[in-house]
C-alpha cells in the first residue's frame, strides 16, 4: 500500500473524528486505530471490547445453543450430490461432526461442506441451486 494512501486514510479519520477505520483496498486489508495519549494499545483494545459486548435479551437467551453453519466461500448451493438424489440433510435430522451437509460449486469445482459440530438441523436457510456469499447462513442447528 502506498504511503500517500495511508496518509489520506489518517487524514480522513481526523476530519471525521473517527477512532477506528478498517479498509480493504486492492486485495489488502488495513485497520487503523487512534489511541489517546494516556492509553496503551492493550488498554484501549480491552476497553473497546468491553463497550461492544452485546447485551443478552430474550431472543438471545432463546437462541442459546443454536449455532449456524455458514458458507465458507462464494458459489452455488446444492443440497445433494446430483439432481434427483436424496439431500445430504433435512430439517429435523441429527448430524455428527464431519458429516457432509451440502455442496457449494465454485468455478466448476464441487466442494463438500462438512459439519464442524454435531447436532440437530433446525432450518435450511437457502434454496437448492441458489447462489451464496462468503459467510452467508446456510443452516441453523441445535448443538447436541
Amino acid at each position: 500500500m502506498e504511503l500517500k494512501k495511508l496518509k489520506d486514510y489518517i487524514e480522513f479519520m481526523k476530519e471525521n473524528n473517527l477512532v477506528e477505520l478498517e479498509i480493504e483496498d486492492e486485495g489488502k486489508k488495513i485497520r487503523l486505530k487512534k489511541f489517546s495519549g494516556d492509553q496503551s494499545p492493550a488498554a484501549a483494545t480491552h476497553q473497546a471490547a468491553a463497550s461492544f459486548a452485546p447485551e443478552k435479551n430474550a431472543e438471545a437467551a432463546q437462541n442459546e445453543g443454536v449455532i449456524e453453519i455458514k458458507s465458507p466461500m462464494v458459489g452455488t448451493f446444492y443440497r445433494s450430490s446430483s439432481p434427483g438424489t436424496k439431500p445430504y440433510v433435512d430439517a429435523g435430522e441429527t448430524i455428527k461432526p464431519g458429516d457432509t451437509v451440502c455442496i457449494i460449486e465454485a468455478m466448476k469445482l464441487m466442494n463438500e461442506i462438512k459439519a464442524e459440530k454435531g447436532g440437530k438441523i433446525i432450518k435450511i436457510l437457502v434454496e437448492n441451486g441458489q447462489p451464496v456469499e462468503f459467510g452467508q447462513k446456510l443452516f441453523t442447528m441445535e448443538q447436541g
